[in-house]
C-alpha cells in the first residue's frame, strides 16, 4: 500500500508539473502577456474554446503520472494500466458506439422537451471538432487510467473485496466532482451521479480486463456533455448548445438527474450483455 500512496503522490506532482508547463507555454505564446494573469480565470471558467482546450490538455499530466508510477514503483510497463491493446480498442469502439446510440436518443428526447441556447456558431464548432474530440479523448482516458487503471488495479491486487477496489475509487471519483460554488444545492447530486458512473466503469473494467469499455462509455458521455449540449454554469467552451437552465437550478437539475441515471444504467446493462458474450 505504501507504493500506491507514493504512486499517487508522484502522480499528483507530475500532473501539477505538466499543468504548470502548459500554462507557462500559453503565457510565453501570448503576443502581449497579461501581467495580472486574467487568462487563468478564463481557463478556470472554461467558457471559451481556447480555455476549454487548454484545460483539457492539462489532463495529459493526469495520464502520465500513473504510467510513470507503474514503471518506477511497481516495476511494470505503464501500458499494463490499459490492458491488451486489441481488447482496449475493440471494447472502446463497442462502448462508444453503444453509449453514443443511447445518448443520441436521449438528446433527441431532451430537445423535444427543451429549447437549447445556441453557444458556438456551427462553423466554428465544426472547425474545432477534430481537436475537441482529441481533447475529450485525452481527458476521459486520463481519468480512466488514474481511477480504473492505477487505483483500482493496485487495490484489487491487495484486497479481494469490491467494496475496496471498486466502491472506494468510485467514491473518490465522485467527491472530486463536488463543486458547491457552481452547483449550489445540487452539488451532492453531481457527486452521486459521478460516483455511480465510477462504480459502473469499475464493473466494466473488472469484467472485460481492460479500460476500453469504461473509456468508450466515458468518452461518449463527455462528448455529449461538453461538446453537444453543456449545462449552463459548467464547462461550456466547446459546446454547440447550452441548457436553458443553470447547473444550480434545483428544480431543473433534480428533474433531469433521474433520467440521466436511468440512461447511464441502460448503457451499462447493454455493455455488460454485449461484452459479456465475448
Amino acid at each position: 500500500l505504501w507504493r500506491l500512496a507514493a504512486g499517487l503522490a508522484m502522480s499528483a506532482l507530475i500532473y501539477g508539473a505538466v499543468t504548470v508547463a502548459i500554462f507557462a507555454a500559453v503565457w510565453l505564446a501570448m503576443a502581449d502577456p497579461d501581467p495580472e494573469l486574467g487568462w487563468i480565470d478564463e481557463i478556470i471558467e472554461a467558457d471559451t474554446p481556447r480555455a476549454m482546450l487548454i484545460l483539457l490538455a492539462t489532463f495529459t499530466g493526469m495520464a502520465l503520472g500513473p504510467m510513470a508510477a507503474a514503471r518506477l514503483l511497481h516495476h511494470r510497463p505503464g501500458g499494463t494500466l490499459f490492458g491488451r491493446a486489441p481488447v482496449v480498442l475493440r471494447d472502446f469502439v463497442t462502448a462508444a458506439a453503444v453509449a453514443g446510440a443511447v445518448l443520441a436518443c436521449a438528446v433527441l428526447a431532451w430537445l423535444i422537451l427543451n429549447d437549447p441556447v445556441a453557444a458556438l456558431p456551427v462553423g466554428t464548432w465544426a472547425a474545432l471538432l477534430p481537436l475537441s474530440l482529441l481533447a475529450v479523448l485525452v481527458q476521459t482516458g486520463a481519468e480512466e487510467v488514474l481511477f480504473r487503471g492505477y487505483i483500482q488495479q493496485q487495490l484489487a491486487a491487495r484486497f479481494r473485496s469490491p467494496v475496496i477496489w471498486a466502491v472506494l475509487p468510485a467514491a473518490v471519483f465522485g467527491l472530486l466532482h463536488y463543486d458547491p460554488a457552481s452547483a449550489g444545492d445540487n452539488a451532492w447530486l453531481m457527486v452521486g451521479a459521478a460516483g455511480l458512473f465510477g462504480l459502473l466503469a469499475a464493473d466494466l473494467t473488472a469484467r472485460t480486463g481492460s479500460l476500453g469499455a469504461a473509456w468508450g462509455f466515458h468518452f461518449a458521455n463527455n462528448t455529449v456533455a461538453l461538446m453537444l449540449i453543456a449545462t449552463e454554469g459548467t464547462l461550456t467552451g466547446l459546446a454547440l448548445f447550452r441548457t436553458p437552465y443553470d447547473v444550480s437550478d434545483t428544480e431543473a437539475i433534480r428533474a433531469s438527474i433521474p433520467v440521466d441515471l436511468a440512461v447511464m444504467l441502460l448503457i451499462w446493462l447493454l455493455l455488460r450483455r454485449i461484452l459479456g458474450r465475448r
